[in-house]
């Protein structure tokens, strides 16, 4: 088989391509730091996703070095700290107890109702990671100093949520509300 003939043009080209220079890219910004402990309270023996999922999850939504807890806790002792702490005498899905340091960093205890987490998926139709997802970053986006006590705040905390979750395709949570 014979090689096809080449052009004067070809006869000068170099064999293969040069590299072309490329700028060299703006360094990324360090990712922060996470000190994360997960805790299963009593009555709790497994959850709707694992541990490394769990981590993925707090740190897509921490913006400086953390220092957090992930307690998963039952009705009864869900109950007795939002009575304690939030002079509220029911369970509730999701605490956030913050702690203020001086160095910068976000330490603080996130303390999730699963009983409450399975009932709301249940009756939202949603699936019960996805539901958890939700209330695993909004607790961490509460430790990192957002709210929603008055409009304002809840859209932009809303706003941040939908973003987190759809980088894990999970859908917007809030979308029968608007």
């Amino acid at each position: 088989m014979s090689r096809p003939a080449r052009s004067t043009a070809d006869r000068h080209a170099p064999a293969r391509p040069l590299p072309t220079r490329r700028r060299a890219a703006a360094p990324a910004a360090p990712r922060p730091s996470l000190s994360l402990s997960i805790q299963l309270g009593e009555g709790v023996r497994e959850l709707p996703a694992g541990r490394a999922q769990l981590r993925r999850w707090v740190a897509a939504a921490i913006d400086a070095d953390s220092v957090l807890t992930l307690r998963f806790v039952g009705e009864r002792e869900a109950r007795t700290l939002n009575a304690r702490y939030r002079h509220r005498d029911y369970a509730t899905n999701v605490l956030t107890f913050a702690y203020p340091g001086d160095d910068g960093r976000v330490s603080a205890d996130i303390v999730i109702c699963m009983p409450i987490v399975l009932r709301e998926a249940r009756e939202q139709r949603k699936p019960p990671a996805a539901h958890l997802a939700h209330l695993v970053m909004h607790g961490v986006l509460h430790a990192c100093g957002h709210d929603h006590e008055v409009p304002e705040q809840a859209e932009r905390m809303e706003a941040t949520e939908v973003a987190l979750l759809a980088r894990f395709g999970i859908a917007d949570p809030w979308r029968a509300r608007r």
